[in-house]
């Protein structure tokens, strides 16, 4: 059991004061009465004069991450910052999530420490690599990108929640797992760090992970700057790379305060609205581990497991469920055999009743009664934009799969629906089982106050196709009756207006039920 960590403050050292830059702070070096020894030196953060470190826990045994905060400590101004770093780390002592290190100490001005040294900050170290290193052979993949920033969105979202600022603006505070996660790797944030900060910070780790430039304040040695365009303004990472999708280059530079391709500024404060983007276009094509360096630009294969011996319980897991399988085929076969035998057992008595079946003596059929109203499923759905990108189109088949628990929704749109904005309409273009006149559509909803539009698709796609029906969702079930005479083979679901969150627009649709007769 962990027990919280406290902030440890020891006596004044009657050590004279020495040079501010800690220059003895070199691997091997030990710190806080010999328990920490330096090992490697990460990174560095200028706007703190502080040093990022990987270093050995000698009372433990395990490595750590520590961020060294380095000044005067005859300047009062400099010790107040550093002092207010540290409780500010303190307080998220607390805290733990995923897409953070949890801090587990905190130590200010350890007698023993160069003089120098203001406190330290000490956190669980993040095997992986970091941010610079992932892109050194250039950016990544959209997919990849956006994958790869979910948990570090999440954790600053949910720490907001709790009150929390937690500093991640600076690119080598920054790490990748080998599970391949952005994680908050050296807490500890700036005396006067806000949640705006953070959130900007999400902007230019995805604006780094896209562009492999860094747009956020002062770049780090090595690191190209995010280019500006004649207007003084940030170039969007579509600009410089035109296979990233629309709206996660807008929520980059959006998150980072500056005005998108259409001059638009502002709108994402929260890292909700960067996370619901995020979601969007996450591609999960590999479920490797990390390799050492970079991936190869636009390539998705990130991640490599190398895996020395087999798994025993992986591969008893694996006998299990092929046998599972054999066994549900097996099933599935004899089922399908009965009913092959059943149908030709119902075709013998039907021809020895007298009974003239139809399509074996034409002109004499018998007249079929109408079909009745029956569930049509759907077997297929494909993305639909009027313009622009498609609205996450991995999620299509959340609409038909049977579990209003899954969704496919619309990204997080800045500007209403409509002429003028980003897009007119967004939906999915959902294939039948079989043609049919169909009566009904039934859509499942939480975002009350979406419109939404049926229309009948003969050829391609369009907004000109047939209108079958209209209506606006309520929350829950909303059932759309149609006006159909000729079957339908394929449907389109199109969202033509959207209920507005705070500064975007946005709805979810968990599940389409459609109906009809058999044509």
């Amino acid at each position: 059991m962990t027990s919280k960590p406290t902030e440890r403050i020891a006596a004044d050292s009657d050590e004279p004061e020495a040079d501010s830059s800690a220059e003895q702070l070199t691997p091997g070096r030990v710190l806080d009465h010999g328990r920490y020894r330096l090992l490697s030196k990460v990174g560095s953060d200028e706007r703190c004069n502080a040093e990022l470190w990987r270093a050995k826990d000698g009372v433990l045994g395990r490595d750590v991450a520590l961020t060294i905060l380095i000044g005067d400590r005859a300047d009062a101004q400099a010790a107040t910052n550093a002092r207010r770093t540290l409780e500010r780390a303190m307080h998220a002592s607390t805290f733990n999530h995923v897409g953070v290190a949890r801090v587990l100490d905190v130590v200010t001005q350890s007698a023993g420490d160069p003089p120098g040294v203001l406190g330290l900050v000490i956190a669980e170290w993040t095997h992986g690599t970091d941010l610079l290193d992932l892109v050194a052979e250039g950016p990544l993949p959209p997919g990849t990108a956006a994958r790869l920033m979910q948990p570090l969105a999440a954790a600053v979202e949910s720490a907001h929640h709790a009150g929390l600022v937690l500093g991640a603006d600076h690119p080598q505070r920054i790490r990748v797992t080998p599970e391949g996660e952005v994680r908050m790797a050296f807490p500890g944030p700036l005396s006067h760090a806000s949640s705006s900060d953070d959130v900007r910070g999400l902007g230019a780790a995805l604006y780094l992970l896209l562009t492999g430039r860094w747009a956020l304040g002062d770049t780090p040695e090595g690191l190209p700057s995010a280019p500006t365009g004649p207007d003084g303004n940030l170039v969007a990472p579509r600009t410089l790379r035109p296979t990233v999708p629309m709206e996660l280059s807008t929520v980059a530079v959006r998150a980072l305060g500056n005005p998108d391709s259409t001059g638009t500024t502002g709108g994402v404060r929260t890292g909700a609205a960067v996370l619901r983007v995020l979601e969007q276009y996450a591609t999960y094509e590999s479920a490797n581990t990390l390799a050492n360096g970079a991936p190869p630009a636009e390539s998705n294969e990130v991640w490599r497991r190398d895996d020395p011996k087999p798994d025993e319980a992986k591969r008893r897991k694996l006998a299990i469920s092929v046998g599972v399988l054999a066994v549900a085929t097996i099933l599935v076969i004899g089922w399908i055999a009965v009913g092959v035998i059943g149908i030709f057992t119902e075709s013998n008595q039907s021809s020895g009743s007298g009974q003239v079946i139809e399509g074996n003596n034409p002109g004499t059929a018998t007249q079929q009664p109408p079909s009745q109203a029956a569930p049509v499923r759907v077997t297929e759905g494909t993305s639909f934009t009027a313009q622009g990108d498609p609205d996450a189109p991995a999620r299509i088949n959340n609409l038909f799969d049977g579990d209003p628990g899954t969704y496919w929704s619309t990204f997080g749109y800045f500007q209403q629906l409509g002429p003028g904005g980003i897009n007119t309409a967004t939906g999915a273009v959902l294939t039948l089982e079989r043609p049919s006149v169909l009566q009904q559509v039934v859509i499942n909803s939480p975002s009350a106050g979406s419109k939404v539009e049926i229309r009948q698709v003969d050829g391609s796609p369009s907004m000109d196709s047939k209108l079958l029906g209209s209506g606006v969702l309520a929350a829950g079930d909303t059932p759309i009756k149609l006006e159909a005479v000729a079957p339908s083979s394929k449907i389109m679901v199109v969202l033509t207006q959207l209920p507005q969150k705070g500064s975007e627009f946005s709805s979810q649709i968990n599940e389409v039920t459609v109906t009809g007769s058999v044509a």
